[in-house]
């Protein structure tokens, strides 16, 4: 699978200030582009974004549910890509499973053993199930951001932002979040300088810790 050379083939280049909506499923916003790799109803641009995105001086870029399906190198790829195809000091919104959720609802050490059998399953469902490719927590999705170019990072909660053009976006089922954790992650970042050289120890400190380890 190829990464962003900047160019999309078979795609429109976009009007400037256009607000790119990836990954966007059946869950269309009205007066944004909404991308997705299957033609489903209310799809604008079919289009695979791991071959990059032909649009340029957006305002903004929303993305629910989509980071966690990329391997974590093609997702830095992605932020890369977004944070390229922002007008200067344009707005990216995520979301994506939080993994600290996930593991303290999905395990308990001191279960019984029979439910620890069913855990260890649904653990690993929410690991590798529905296309999961990586699971982010909190502090590294903060570190790829800022790594790829993006200031201002903040935490939010479903549907809210300051902004009023990322108020209610979210279209995801939701669950019942634990008391102290979230089951999501929203987080948005403005675009800044890129830093590259933060960039390079996070990708170092990637492939010595994981992806060294995958097989092939």
């Amino acid at each position: 699978m190829g990464f962003f050379d900047g160019k999309q083939k078979n795609s429109t280049p976009s009007d400037a200030a256009a607000k790119l909506h990836i990954g966007s499923g059946d869950k269309r916003l009205e007066g944004w582009v909404n991308i997705d790799l299957l033609p489903l109803p209310g799809v604008d641009a079919v289009a695979d974004v791991t071959q990059g995105l032909d649009y340029r001086d957006c305002e903004v870029v929303f993305a629910e549910h989509f980071l966690e399906h990329l391997a974590v190198d093609d997702a830095l790829n992605f932020l890369l890509e977004c944070h390229r195809v922002l007008a200067p000091g344009g707005w990216l919104r995520l979301s994506t499973p939080n993994l600290d959720w996930v593991w303290d609802t999905h395990y308990r050490v001191e279960a019984p053993a029979e439910e620890k059998r069913l855990m260890a399953m649904r653990l690993n469902r929410a690991f590798h199930a529905w296309g999961h490719q990586f699971l982010w927590n909190r502090q590294i999705l903060g570190e790829a951001l800022e790594a790829c170019g993006f200031d201002e990072v903040r935490w939010c909660t479903y549907g809210e932002s300051e902004l009023p053009v990322l108020q209610g976006l979210e279209r995801h089922e939701t669950y019942g979040d634990d008391p102290r954790l979230t089951h999501v992650l929203i987080v948005e970042g403005r675009k800044s300088t890129a830093g590259s050289q933060r960039l390079q120890k996070l990708r170092a400190r990637l492939a010595e810790e994981f992806l060294n380890h995958l097989d092939g």
